[in-house]
């Protein structure tokens, strides 16, 4: 797994950022979100890994989740990469465990902490990592098949002839 291959990364961060890191960090382990529990490795602070409780009423309901956040150079400028170490299925999740959420794409601004990350924006927000061990569905999406389109197509043809129909009256 490319997350677990990861070495230390604290020399290839500023002093400042590793304060910055190990505060946000000690902050998370006293005061730990509902449904979060940080794991802190006093030996190397950019080893950021958290346990997250799957969210009731959903298919991940009674489930611990294990992640990884791996802080790059260009950390906080750049987003950091995010892994699930627990095998899941889920959309927004790739078959390494790489996590593909806005927050650590296009959405990333250098003031977010790693709490936002974990807790997709604080405010109940489903935009982290926590919306990866739930679903606004209820589960996994179903794969798009290529006699989806053929069926598409069809609606729309019996759509079109309906309307020349009705005109025609």
């Amino acid at each position: 797994m490319a997350a677990a291959a990861v070495s230390s990364n604290v020399e290839n961060l500023s002093p400042q950022i590793i304060r910055r890191v190990a505060k946000e960090m000690a902050e998370l382990v006293t005061q730990a979100p509902e449904g979060i529990r940080v794991i802190l490795n006093e030996a190397d602070v950019t080893d950021i890994q958290a346990v997250i409780e799957g969210p009731a009423g959903t298919p991940y309901a009674g489930g611990f989740f294990r992640v990884k956040l791996v802080l790059g150079k260009d950390f906080p400028q750049g987003p950091p990469k995010a892994y699930f170490l627990t095998k899941i299925f889920h959309p927004n999740v790739a078959k390494n465990g790489e996590i593909c959420v806005n927050t650590l794409k296009k959405d990333w601004k250098p003031d977010l902490g790693i709490q936002h990350i974990l807790l997709g924006g604080g405010k109940g927000s489903k935009a982290g990592l926590e919306s990866c061990a739930s679903s606004e569905t209820g589960g996994p999406l179903p794969k798009k098949h290529a006699s989806d389109k053929k069926l598409t197509a069809e609606k729309k043809k019996m759509l079109k002839d309906k309307k020349r129909t009705l005109k025609r009256l």
